[in-house]
């Protein structure tokens, strides 16, 4: 009956674009969605990470998705947004081309991913999810950063 149960779990994602690839996120990790705003750029921050916003009273570094997984860089437009997640008890927003919707996919329709995919080392993907004919890529939040980079984050605080 477990079995059962697994095959029939949903993951509730929240999905966006990088690059033309679909990335997906477990919703429960994401705090909101905003629009791009002003960022503070930090001289000593690590390569890619854009700066700092304030959000309501609170300091959130800020993460260029695009920079960090290596891919070409692109202005920021109407669509660009950043997303505000919870990382290992930090809080960090993360800049994506777009955002799509939130999503609930079956659980064993993800399979494990393979080795680089759009150019993303496999250590920061959780699985491939097929939807529509479309592969969606579902990102471990938790391997996104090294412990390193974490502590560098830390430190911008």
């Amino acid at each position: 009956m477990t079995q059962d149960m697994h095959n029939n779990e949903l993951l509730q994602l929240a999905t966006f674009s990088l690059s033309g690839e679909e990335f997906g996120v477990d919703i429960l990790k994401v705090q909101e969605i905003i629009r791009m705003m002003e960022i503070t750029k930090l001289p000593s921050a690590p390569f890619f990470v854009e700066g700092v916003i304030n959000l309501r009273g609170k300091v959130i570094p800020v993460i260029d998705l695009r920079r960090r997984f290596g891919m070409g860089a692109k202005d920021h437009d109407k669509d660009t947004r950043i997303i505000v997640l919870e990382l290992s008890a930090n809080i960090v927003g993360f800049i994506v081309d777009s955002v799509a919707e939130v999503l609930r996919i079956p659980a064993d329709t993800v399979e494990p991913p393979p080795p680089v995919i759009a150019g993303i080392d496999s250590d920061h993907i959780k699985g491939v999810g097929q939807l529509q004919g479309k592969l969606l890529i579902l990102l471990d939040l938790d391997r996104l950063l090294s412990d390193h980079e974490r502590s560098m984050l830390d430190s911008m605080d």
